[in-house]
């Protein structure tokens, strides 16, 4: 070969690679540039390879050179050097490649080696530290392709990793979750400038259960475009369901102080939809527990809540169902049982009412799990809950934290079961007081007894009517401060020890005397430290018109609702301060004259205060109301404005007096009349 073609070797003195040229058939070396020389140490230029490069792990760099002059085809390969035992020096990794070559010297192999020790140590602390982890880490392509590198998937799933994202891998994902997981992973591609992408979904595990993978991918860009996605997916079932738990059972406790149905709505809303398509709570109206096998036991819907999506549940109705023995299995055991709902297959009998049964069937309800509802070891009833659609059925994970859900709010649910059995003990102490009016001569009388829709909102609201000799009337209405048994209970005594008084002190004793009276005995006895009064006589004329006394201890004002005039109300010159509260003041004794057809309405504040009102703006609907409900009877005045009035946060006691209406209009009488007021010293 002419010299023209010959390779010269000037040209690799300034290169960074490192550079050895060999040639003759003992592939002598011939050259090596400086950075060989830095790279694999100096070695004498002249001597054959064995030779200069006598170390035990050349004998494949050597058969490579053989292989190369012989075949005329290039090799390239990986290589590493050790340090000598004892030195401070790390292992050095390099790649090489092995090319035929013509020189001056004839033929030959031009060996160019890089030096790949930063590389390789990089990927090693990469592979230690993603096999030390728990996450999966997989990569993840924009065409749908994918690459496992740190194995997990079939651990996970019981299949085998797939190296495509298709419906079959998707077949693994919760159904809630394929549309929008796969919403999310399409914007993040769509994104002109992609980020870090992190979201949880469901994956479904080798046992059948699902569980919580929090993913957080980061994008490989090249050419400014995201072509490829490291991700790290960890399980986070644990960690998830102590923070939902936490989460409804704070929702839960913010309703502790409401009713028993408050309560158990707001455990099923908690449930529904992060936990069940559907739920319903079934109370049973039956406190002993176990009650005899030949008692029939009677369930009622008590709360419900569905997800978005399932046909519109059935109103609330105390629908019932006696329930059968698989249910009372369930609350013997205390354990949840989940029934499988194949296509054809109905609800077993005796589990929930025949309204319940045709919602699921509606909703195409797979499977329905039947869970005790236990407070301090009294079997209140049961929850049963529904996978609905494409909804799997619940798995052992899913049950086990629903049912830790119901265990764990045993308390507020206990502190409600105490307050509702508190409402019933002072509902039968008000019914017990709160007789029906007397029959007047000459009038007519109406009362009622509303109690407030909450259940901590109930006991000392009252009123009475006694007819005395001679034509008199006594009427009283009160409210002692507090919502709660002791309420029910001082206003028994107040209100009985305020009959007795006006009784045995006669028709004729004022009533700001009688109210003194009270104040002294409810100081003395302790019973009540702040109670509203109005205590009122009414003694029939001959004229068929009434005389009215009454004194008012910081009560709201009666309203009297004239025949032939707008009605307004008795405030007297002077507002006396409830009981309790200054008992050295001296009260006032309050007089007026009702003629007959005129109305006179004693109520509690409940009837006008509101939270979102202030009482000004109460009592002036109250005047609209009585105007425009003036010829309704007693019972319907007492009704509407008991519905149009009131927002049932507080319980109402009403009671109205009307005197007979005459034949003819009293001559002269022109409209209301003056009210009079006598103040009555206290005797101390």
């Amino acid at each position: 070969m002419s010299s023209r073609r010959a390779l010269d070797v000037r040209l690799f003195d300034e290169t960074v690679a490192a550079v050895a040229l060999f040639a003759g058939a003992e592939h002598r070396l011939v050259y090596q540039n400086e950075a060989c020389a830095r790279l694999l140490g100096a070695r004498p230029v002249g001597l054959p390879a064995r030779e200069a490069f006598p170390e035990p792990d050349a004998g494949e760099f050597l058969t490579v050179l053989d292989e190369v002059v012989a075949t005329g085809r290039p090799r390239q390969l990986p290589e590493a050097r050790e340090p000598d035992p004892g030195a401070p020096e790390q292992a050095r990794y390099f790649v090489y490649s092995c090319t035929p070559v013509t020189m001056t010297e004839g033929r030959g192999a031009m060996v160019v080696a890089l030096d790949t020790t930063a590389e390789t140590m990089a990927l090693e602390r990469y592979e230690a530290v993603v096999t030390a982890v728990s996450q999966m880490v997989w990569v993840l392509r924009a065409d749908g392709s994918a690459q496992e590198l740190v194995s997990g998937w079939q651990q996970l799933t019981g299949s085998p990793w797939r190296d495509r994202m298709d419906e079959q891998w998707g077949a693994h994902i919760h159904p809630h979750d394929r549309a929008r997981l796969r919403h999310e992973w399409h914007a993040a591609l769509a994104k002109e400038s992609p980020g870090l992408f992190e979201t949880t979904f469901r994956v479904r595990a080798s046992d059948g259960s699902y569980r919580h993978m929090s993913t957080r991918c980061v994008p490989i860009l090249r050419n400014g475009r995201a072509e490829e996605w490291i991700a790290a997916t960890d399980d986070v079932q644990d960690t998830w369901s102590a923070t939902l738990r936490e989460r409804l059972l704070a929702e839960i406790a913010q309703v502790s102080g409401e009713g028993l149905d408050e309560s158990f709505a707001a455990v099923a809303k908690a449930i529904v939809p992060e936990l069940a398509d559907a739920c319903v709570i079934m109370l049973l109206d039956h406190e002993e527990w176990p009650p005899p096998e030949h008692v029939p036991v009677t369930a009622r819907r008590a709360a419900s809540a569905t997800r978005h999506g399932l046909p519109t549940r059935p109103p609330l109705q105390d629908q019932t169902v006696v329930i059968s023995g698989t249910v009372r299995d369930v609350l013997a055991r205390r354990a949840p049982c989940t029934f499988n709902l194949s296509a054809g297959k109905g609800v077993p009998p005796g589990i929930v009412p025949a309204v319940t049964e045709q919602w699921l069937r509606s909703a195409d309800a797979t499977s329905l799990t039947l869970y005790p509802l236990v407070a301090e070891d009294v079997v209140l009833g049961y929850a049963a809950t529904s996978a609905n659609g494409d909804s799997p059925a619940p798995g052992p994970a899913d049950t086990t934290l629903i049912q830790g859900i119901f265990r764990a709010s045993e308390r507020p649910i206990r502190k409600a079961l105490d307050l509702q059995r508190a409402r019933r003990t002072a509902l039968r102490l008000q019914h017990a007081h709160l007789t029906s009016p007397p029959a007047v001569p000459g009038a007519s009388l109406a009362a009622c007894y509303e109690p407030a829709s909450s259940a901590n909102e109930i006991g000392g609201d009252w009123y009475d009517a006694v007819v005395h000799a001679e034509d008199t009337l006594v009427l009283d209405i009160g409210d002692v401060s507090g919502h709660d048994l002791t309420a029910a209970t001082a206003m028994g005594q107040l209100r009985s020890m305020l009959r007795g008084l006006a009784w045995n002190n006669g028709p004729e004793c004022l009533p700001s005397a009688v109210l003194t009276m009270l104040e002294d005995a409810a100081e003395g006895l302790d019973i009540a430290s702040f109670t509203t009064v109005v205590h009122a006589r009414l003694q029939r004329r001959p004229d068929g018109a009434w005389h009215m006394t009454w004194s008012n201890a910081g009560h709201p004002p009666p309203l009297l609702i004239p025949a032939r005039a707008d009605p307004y109300f008795l405030t007297g010159a002077d507002t006396d301060p409830p009981l309790c509260v200054a008992p050295v003041l001296p009260r006032t004794s309050h007089t007026h004259i009702l003629a007959p057809g005129d109305t006179l309405l004693l109520y509690t504040d409940g009837l006008i205060e509101t939270p979102t009102a202030s009482l000004d703006d109460g009592q002036h609907r109250l005047l609209t109301a009585a105007a425009h409900q003036r010829g309704a009877s007693l019972s319907d005045l007492l009704g509407s404005l008991q519905r149009s009035l009131s927002d049932n946060r507080d319980d109402i006691a009403l009671i109205a007096f009307r005197a007979d209406p005459p034949t003819s209009a009293p001559p002269g009488h022109r409209g209301p009349l003056r009210v009079r007021a006598t103040r009555q010293r206290p005797g101390r």
